[in-house]
């Protein structure tokens, strides 16, 4: 036998193969030595050759075979061996000796935690029963390092070891050990060649990834990122395009190191010359007159050349914060319209602009397709939206149908943060375009099973809210499991108790669209209460007070000023039913008669129900009962009048205001800010104030259990209802407002569950009589809370405040630390 190598070998015949006199032989047979995994059929289709081919030896061709092999990465070692010549010298049968790489029968990690293993493991897709060759070790080290990188870690090291696995045949555990080292973090940001016009805090804002310790950073990162610092390198320039520097450039850019090893940068910046808007001119444009786009653009002869505000004017800003040129025309059915300005004349330092649109043809709505409603009917979805079938296109009902839908309550909202919630499929060969929603399915039934502290006692509830319910497939066979679902109504449920001091029973039902072509919504309620005081040292009933109520709304969605506006009239009626009662009101022993009509005006712009990051909801209503007291004989005695009598249809105007504005500062990062403001009135003041429909201010806006007879108004910091104030042995707030700023994070955002922490400030008060008020005499807190949105159970939360003013109600003892738990309700 004969290895092929650069001088002669003998063959196991005594056959000499002499490499300085190559000759050609028929390949008779190719025998394969040394494989384990792979077969020799396999091996011998990597190289080309098969029996009868004519092969010089030696040979370029052969070696080419050689390296082609090796390149494979599948083997240590190639050999190629003549083990015979025929006796004629014309055929040879060839050997091919490899060595395959040993195959991985274990990855493992050391000095790497086990959220970081999954990690990687993910990045990396390693298999078992894999060749370990050099490219696998060089390739899965650059990723490592890469991975920790990204995370801060610049000083990272990493290598591979291998031993031989006893139990596999030519196989080994290849374990990766990892050094992460400390973080690296950017000490300082130096912007060189910075002239007028630019301010370095500006650029240091622009950079989001890239973030020194400055004061303005605190709350950022400041972990060093390659990547993101090449894209925020090109982010500089846009600030210098903003302001007129069109020509602006990174020259060069350096890093270094402290001495502790933190990260310098030095960014040398070619600021260029300033320059100038001159002649702006328009073509293309039937639709709209150059001065209805120029109203738009806002931008005239001499003002700066800001490239990147004029591609927000024309194409549209993320923020929305002002019209575009684009906007108008896709509201307008334009979709395939396309604008691009053109640098027609550069004079000094002035330059005409030429804007170029292709308006096309006005595109219309041809299949609008919802996706993924598995339980929640088509046609509760579908009256959801805003864009049908034959209507022009309009970019604002597109994204109006998408707000509406993560409104209602029955699909995820976070989808449609993203394109996953929507796809948008254009035809410009017949001018239509199809949508369709892929809308995700979330459970928003509730059950409540619990037990809970309020009102210094302990109450069991047992609840349930079908916020899905069908009425309409009650009848039908196998819908109920548990219950038909579908068609977007409300039915709720509830019952409270703690045994003889206290017992409350409600229910209540909504239709949402009443005569199924409208938004008119239909809302009925009745409910039951009975409180004794056998909470109060000793076990009797025979002192108590009892609330029968029923109550009916209509809901009816406004066109005007805009559709967001919907207005409510609802009537209702409450009996209070007391006997020696002196806890909370002014009346004692009788039966007292609320009835009364509500008019609210609501309009709610939020992109979504639970975190909303934009929007806001503002609602204003007016609460009347008839003014009985105007029936009466003007020289009726009140003072001497039974509070029987005097009460028995008690009389009230009541007006409240509730604002709520969202606001997103960056990312999912939200700012809420928030105003409240009630107030209860009297029609004669000889008969007084009603003994019902107050303000009780304080604490974390929950009663613990479900009363009548007053609102709850949670402020944190304070203890529930310390800042009302009492007349006698009874609550008389009668006057109220509230103020909320508070900033919010998500830290999950699923169908399953969403949580979000927040900060925020608080202040407000309540007064007697409206003479009293002062809307700048408020009690300040501060604090830090947690909200958990779990669809089975609704909002649950808890809040830790610090109340920094004297309560009146408690000696002026400042409200100081309070933690507030919070159910079924947000702030």
């Amino acid at each position: 036998m004969a290895l092929i190598v650069p001088y002669a070998v003998s063959a196991q015949n005594g056959t000499v193969v002499d490499y300085e006199s190559p000759k050609t032989y028929t390949i008779k047979k190719i025998k394969v030595e040394g494989t384990n995994y792979l077969s020799a059929d396999r091996v011998i289709g990597l190289t080309g050759l098969q029996e009868g081919d004519k092969l010089e030896i030696p040979s370029q061709q052969l070696s080419g075979i050689v390296n082609r092999l090796w390149l494979q990465r599948k083997f240590s070692d190639v050999g190629f061996y003549v083990d015979s010549i025929s006796p004629k010298g014309d055929s040879c049968i060839l050997i091919l000796k490899v060595q395959e790489r040993p195959r991985v029968s274990r990855w493992l990690f050391k000095g790497v935690r086990k959220s970081e293993q999954d990690d990687l493991n993910e990045r990396l897709k390693l298999r078992r029963g894999g060749e370990l060759s050099d490219y696998v070790e060089k390739s899965s080290i650059d990723i490592i390092k890469n991975y920790y990188k990204e995370k801060g870690f610049h000083k990272v090291d990493a290598y591979l070891t291998q031993e031989p696995d006893s139990t596999v045949k030519n196989a080994v555990k290849a374990t990766f050990h990892v050094t992460k080292g400390e973080k690296v973090k950017i000490e300082q940001i130096n912007f060189h060649g910075v002239e007028e016009n630019v301010k370095v805090k500006k650029l240091a804002k622009a950079m989001k990834k890239t973030r020194d310790r400055r004061l303005s950073n605190f709350f950022n990162s400041k972990k060093f990122i390659a990547k993101e610092y090449e894209n925020d390198k090109d982010a500089l320039l846009e600030v210098f395009n903003e302001a007129g520097y069109r020509d602006a450039k990174v020259v060069s850019d350096s890093i270094s190191y402290t001495p502790d090893g933190r990260i310098v940068l030095d960014i040398n910046i070619d600021q260029g010359k300033r320059y100038y808007f001159r002649d702006i001119t328009w073509t293309g444009n039937s639709v709209y007159t150059a001065e209805q786009l120029n109203s738009v653009l806002m931008i005239k002869e001499g003002d700066i050349y800001d490239v990147v505000t004029m591609e927000k004017r024309l194409n549209g800003d993320p923020k929305q914060q002002h019209r575009d040129i684009r906007k108008m025309y896709t509201d307008n059915g334009y979709l395939f319209f396309n604008i691009v300005p053109v640098e027609l004349n550069i004079d000094g330092d002035s330059i005409d602009v030429e804007m170029r649109i292709m308006e096309g043809k006005p595109a219309t709505f041809n299949n609008v397709i919802i996706n993924g409603n598995t339980i929640t009917s088509e046609r509760v979805a579908r009256r959801a939206l805003y864009t049908r079938p034959g209507y022009l296109y309009s970019q604002t009902d597109f994204e109006r149908s998408m707000r509406e839908l993560g409104s209602i309550g029955h699909f995820d909202p976070e989808r449609f943060q993203s394109s996953e919630g929507y796809s948008v499929m254009p035809n410009i060969n017949n001018n239509t375009v199809d949508i369709a929603y892929n809308v995700l399915e979330k459970p928003n039934s509730q059950l409540e099973l619990s037990g809970g502290w309020g009102g210094n006692t302990f109450v069991g509830t047992l609840g349930v809210s079908f916020n899905n319910f069908s009425l309409r497939r009650a009848f039908e066979k196998g819908a109920w499991r548990p219950v038909p679902l579908g068609d977007g109504q409300t039915l709720s449920i509830r019952f409270q108790t703690n045994g003889t001091y206290y017992t409350a029973l409600s229910a209540s039902f909504i239709e949402p669209w009443l005569t199924g072509k409208k938004p008119t919504s239909l809302s009925t309620s009745v409910y039951y209460t009975r409180q004794t005081n056998s909470y109060y040292y000793y076990l009797t009933n025979d002192e108590y007070m009892e609330v029968y109520g029923v109550a009916a709304s209509i809901g009816t969605r406004l066109k005007w000023p805009d559709d967001y506006f919907v207005l409510y009239n609802e009537v209702s009626w409450q009996q209070y039913k007391l006997k020696d009662w002196n806890y909370n009101f002014l009346f004692a022993n009788g039966k007292s008669n609320n009835l009364s009509y509500k008019v609210t005006l609501n309009r709610n712009s939020t992109d979504q129900p639970i975190y909303p990051r934009s929007g806001s909801d503002m609602t204003f209503s007016v609460q009347l009962t008839p003014p009985y007291s105007a029936f009466r004989s003007a020289d009726t005695d009140y003072k001497n009048m039974s509070d029987q009598e005097k009460y028995k249809w008690i009389e009230y105007h009541k007006w409240t205001f509730k604002s709520d504005i969202y606001t997103k500062i960056i990312g999912d990062l939200v700012l809420r800010t928030s105003a409240n403001f009630g107030y209860l009135g009297r029609y004669n003041k000889d008969l007084g104030y009603s003994p019902f429909e107050g303000f009780q201010l304080g604490g974390d806006g929950m009663s613990g259990y479900n009363t009548y007879g007053s609102d709850i108004i949670g402020l944190r910091g304070y203890s529930n209802y310390s800042l009302t104030p009492i007349e006698g042995n009874a609550y008389a707030g009668r006057v109220y407002d509230k103020f909320t700023v508070e900033l919010r994070h998500p830290v999950i955002m699923q169908p399953q569950s969403t949580i979000y922490a927040m900060l925020f400030l608080e202040a407000g008060n309540c007064w007697k009589d409206i003479k009293d008020f002062n809307p700048f005499e408020v009690k300040r807190s501060a604090g830090i809370g947690l909200r958990v949105m779990l669809p089975i159970v609704g909002m649950l939360g808890i809040d830790w405040g610090y109340g920094f003013d004297p309560v009146p109600n408690e000696k002026n003892k400042k409200g100081g630390s309070q933690f507030h738990f919070v159910i079924g309700q947000q702030f």
